[in-house]
């Protein structure tokens, strides 16, 4: 695996519009300057007419990730677009995610496919345990599982704040007796 440092931006743009903005920034950037332009997203479970079909929803709404090694030349092809976008920043300076997101998010995704897997699990006594899927042995980022959903709660530290993200978790059932092994 290469060890190139990867530097993300966050870029804010209107709910619901995030995957067309990926594509005007690229469309309009230098060729240089973006490596990659995504809205990571997740993979979980919808019932329609009865039956559970794979889906994949957004994990930041309203936001676009860009890996750039210059932020200012990022900021002036913002500029460019007719539509809402905003570099986020933490007072006057650039604000890139810190290595942990990136490390959280590219842990579980890949380039050209940021999608999170959805994990599988099961609940003991009033504990999920986690058996398939990105989710396993990090069963404590879990704060609630809505099960009729197949979604987990997570709370995590993204650019200083503390973030409620979704993920998808189907629960298949539960086991033996709930005592710890």
């Amino acid at each position: 695996m290469a060890t190139s440092k990867v530097t993300w931006y966050v870029v804010q743009v209107q709910t619901g519009r995030e995957r067309a903005m990926c594509e005007l920034i690229e469309r309009v950037a230098p060729k240089c300057l973006v490596g990659e332009c995504f809205t990571p997203r997740y993979q979980t479970q919808k019932k329609f007419d009865g039956e559970w079909q794979d889906v994949e929803q957004l994990l930041l709404p309203g936001y676009v990730i860009v890996d750039t090694s210059q932020p200012e030349l990022l900021m002036q092809t913002l500029r460019k677009i007719p539509h809402f976008t905003r570099l986020l920043t933490m007072g006057e300076t650039f604000a890139p995610l810190e290595e942990r997101d990136v490390e959280w998010i590219g842990t579980f995704t890949q380039k050209g496919r940021r999608t999170i897997p959805m994990s599988m699990g099961v609940m003991e006594g009033d504990r999920v345990v986690v058996t398939e899927g990105p989710l396993v042995g990090r069963e404590a980022l879990i704060k609630r599982v809505n099960r009729h959903k197949s979604l987990a709660i997570l709370e995590l530290q993204i650019c200083g704040r503390t973030v409620t993200i979704k993920v998808g978790l189907g629960i298949v059932g539960k086991s033996g007796t709930g005592k710890d092994s």
